[in-house]
Order: C-alpha cells, then structure tokens, then sequence
C-alpha cells in the first residue's frame, strides 16, 4: 500500500522584497488613484497584521517590532514567502492574462457543452455503440488542449470518456499518477492556486494553534513540538511552517520535530528523496535559530504508534493530512479499509490536532454518470480559475492540465482498485472522522479571517476567488464553488 504521494510548496528566496503597497505603485503608476489604491491597501495590510499578531503573538506586551508581523515583515523569509503568494512578481497567481488570453476565456460548464459530455457518458453507459461515436466526434471537434477553459476541459472530458469505452488502450496506468512527471505537475498546481496554497497555510495556522493551547495549559515551552506527516512531498509546508514559528516571542517550542512517514513498500528511492527533503529544511531551520530533528520512518499501517513514530510522552503531537487521504482505499475498495484503519490509528497516537486539508468534491463511491457531473463541474471550476491566473501559452499551465487530464481520465473511467482518485466533500469527512472518534475542532475566528485578508488581497487582481467558514471548516474556492476545505480534528 502506497501511502506518499505529493505536498504543496509554497516557493521561497533568499531576495527581500519591496513591500507589497510600494510594488502596487510602481505596477500602476503614479497618480492619485493609486494613493487611495495604496491607502486601501495599507489599511488591509494593519488590518492583516493585526489579525496575525493575534494568532502569532505570545504577549500582549507592546515590544519593539511586536506590531510588525511575521507575515507581512519584509525583512524576514517568511515574508518573503507569503509576498510571493499575494503579489504578481515572479508569481503565478498574476494580474489577469494578456487581452488575447482574457478574451479567449469562456464558461466551461455551459449547457450545450455540459449536456454534450452526458449525453455522451449516458450513452456509453447504456451500451449504446451506435449512439456514443457521433456524440463523441461532435466533442472532439470542440475540444482543444491549447484553447480557451472550456475547450481544455472538453478535451479532457473527452479523453476519460474514450478511455472508458477502451479502457485497455486509453486509460493512463495507475503507475503514472505516481510517477516523477505527474507529482511535478501536482505540485505546480499547489503552487499556482490560492486554493490550494492557502489550504496548506490554514493547516499551519492550526497547527500553531493547538501547540501553543498546550504550551499555555502546561506553562512551559520545554516538552517540543512534533508534527507527523503521511506525505511531505517537497516540504514546502514545512518552509512555511519554520518561518510562522520562528516568529513567535513566548511558547516558542525548544525543539520541533518533524516526522515523514514512507510506505513500508516504497523502497530506498524514497528514503533517500526524504532524507534530501530533511536536509533543506534543517538548513533554514538553522538560519531561523530553530532547533529542528527530522526523521523518517517507514512503517506498515499495523506498527504504526507512537513509539514507532519516536513521539515523547509529553510532546505537542499535530498529525498533517493535507491532499492525503482521497488516495486511501475505503470500504468500498477494500474489507481492510485502510482509510479509516488509518484513521484509527492515528486517533490512537492521541494527537494534540489533526489537519486534513481536501478537495471538494464527491467522487469516491459515486456512480460513473455522477462522477461525470461532478467532474464536470468541479474541473470546469478549476480550468476557468488557472485561465485567470496564467498565460494561454504558458509551459507550465500546460503541465498542470496535463496533471489534471491524467486524474479525470483516472476519476472517470476507471473503477475498483484501479481508481485511486477518490474525493470525498466535507460533509463525508465529517462523518469518517467521527466514525473514528474524532471532534471537529472549528478553526478560530483569527485563522479564517486571516485567510480571508490575504485572499482579499490577491483579489485585487483575481476577483474570482472566494473564502468562507461552513460547519467548521474553512473553504476555499472559485465563483462561489468550493473547491478545497482545511479542517482540524482533536
């Protein structure tokens, strides 16, 4: 049982960066309209700030630099990180799109379209061979992988159908949603969408969180800090996470550790890729005086416990499953149901917080023609979301869709084993972590609304963009339609 995939990162330098409000002066000009843009912005950014101090802040003590915060400080990395999220300099989440690509962009779930898709799926659904062939040409003379949004997804859409009609010749292998080209391109798309990257940051906010809850009902800071995660992938998290506490004046734990957990079946390759991983980040850990002890361990599911895992009695223990669990089989794959053995397990470790961070989406025991419908509309969501935020032409937008092209083809057509991809919304999650015994630990007020602050700022140039508290969860997504949720447990 494979349980590593891929992790998002959040891209860092070692440059400093101008701050944000003097970057939106020299992109617009000069002029009255942008002291009141800049005005505008500077109350946004107190107001970030404050936010910030709030959840980061250890004191209520009016410190030199304590009104600075560990987010918008240009003289720090962290900074610099969350900068690279907002602003349009060297980032994909960019002013719209040049004239031609903006122009080029159009609904993707119109009805003709839409309706077309499950004409067709309907079709091939109900064995009708003299139908589904003409349905499907009428698709592929619209689709285009280097048109607009709504052409891109067609050409997908019509990809997974055709595999579904000659699965032996069409369907990607499972092995290619696991192979070098394919974690790449999921990692592009963590990078380029605010949807996805501020996932993984409500995560670490989270996490804070409930380390320094504990580190307040203990009065010390002495007994660390360990996250285990099920699937580090890069560790950008972790970047994100190192810079977050470094800036903390009080409850700064002694030691963090952080534990990478590879499937017992992966081998050396990826030992030795995580042991590269662990190198990066003690590396900025000692730039940022942090003490960090990071192992790996590979384990099966049944060994898995605290002492496997090198867990201290009285440490601050934060489990992370961001864009982890969807690949787990459930019940309806498996009788072992390693989801919610999983699950268990992990509960059983006693964690201070667990972090999931998901797609919205139902596709794990739905139907085809349902899966269909939803990965109509929420891929259509997703495609209309990266047309906003990069070039038609661009190398790297095509990557991502490729990325996404192999998981719809996978979503889609295949079934059983053979279908890894396995969405479940909120709602679900909800009820499979009860199952397992946990609480729903709603993310503070201060988390959501930070979220919400830096989104707002990105929205200043893509207004689509949407963040929203709903039962306990904070959802992040595009027009109105969810497209992640980050959540924590206890």
């Amino acid at each position: 049982m494979n349980l590593m995939s891929s992790n998002g990162v959040i891209n860092n330098n070692n440059n400093n960066m101008m701050p944000y409000v003097n970057m939106l002066q020299n992109q617009n000009g000069g002029g009255n309209g942008v002291v009141m843009g800049q005005d505008r912005e500077k109350k946004m950014l107190n107001q970030l700030q404050e936010l910030e101090k709030q959840l980061l802040d250890d004191d209520d003590d009016n410190q030199e630099g304590d009104d600075v915060s560990v987010i918008t400080n240009t003289n720090s990395e962290w900074s610099e990180t969350i900068q690279n999220l907002m602003s349009s300099c060297n980032n994909p989440i960019s002013p719209s799109p040049t004239s031609s690509s903006s122009s080029s962009s159009s609904t993707v779930t119109t009805p003709v379209s839409k309706q077309t898709i499950i004409e067709a799926a309907s079709a091939i659904y109900e064995g009708k061979t003299d139908v589904y062939p003409e349905i499907l040409s009428r698709i592929c003379q619209v689709a285009n992988p280097q048109g607009n949004s709504g052409q891109r997804l067609m050409e997908y859409m019509l990809m997974a159908l055709k595999s579904r009609v000659n699965s032996a010749e069409k369907t990607p292998s499972v092995r290619e949603l696991y192979n070098k080209e394919h974690v790449d391109a999921t990692q592009s798309l963590y990078d380029l969408s605010p949807c996805f990257k501020l996932g993984f940051m409500a995560a670490n906010l989270a996490i804070i969180e409930a380390t320094r809850e504990q580190g307040r009902e203990m009065n010390s800071c002495s007994n660390g800090f360990h996250v285990v995660d099920f699937d580090i992938g890069q560790g950008g998290q972790y970047m994100n996470l190192l810079h977050a506490l470094s800036g903390l004046q009080n409850l700064k734990p002694a030691i963090v550790k952080i534990t990478a957990v590879a499937a017992d079946s992966n081998g050396g390759e990826e030992k030795e890729r995580l042991r590269l991983v662990g190198e990066t980040l003690s590396q900025l850990a000692q730039r940022l005086r942090l003490s960090l002890c990071f192992n790996v361990v590979s384990c099966r599911l049944s060994e898995l416990s605290r002492e496997s895992l090198g867990c201290e009695p009285e440490e601050a223990l934060a489990v992370n499953f961001a864009f982890k669990l969807y690949r787990m089989p459930d019940e309806s794959v498996s009788t072992e149901n390693p989801r919610d053995e999983l699950l268990r397990r992990v509960k059983g470790l006693g964690p201070r917080v667990v972090t999931i961070v998901e797609q919205e989406m139902n596709t794990n025991t739905a139907p085809f023609m349902a899966r269909v419908n939803e990965s109509c509309s929420y891929y259509g969501a997703l495609f209309d979301s990266i047309n906003s935020t990069m070039e038609r032409d661009s190398s790297e937008r095509a990557r991502v869709e490729e990325g996404l092209g192999r998981t719809i083809v996978n979503s889609v057509a295949c079934e059983g084993r053979d279908r890894i991809e396995r969405c479940e919304v909120f709602g679900k999650w909800r009820a499979r972590m009860g199952m397992a015994g946990f609480e729903l630990k709603p993310m503070s007020q201060i988390v959501a609304e930070s979220m919400k602050a830096r989104l707002s700022l990105t929205n200043r140039v893509n207004p689509g963009f949407t963040v929203k508290e709903e039962n306990g969860g904070v959802c992040f997504g595009w027009k109105g339609k969810t497209l992640t949720v980050a959540s924590a447990w206890r």
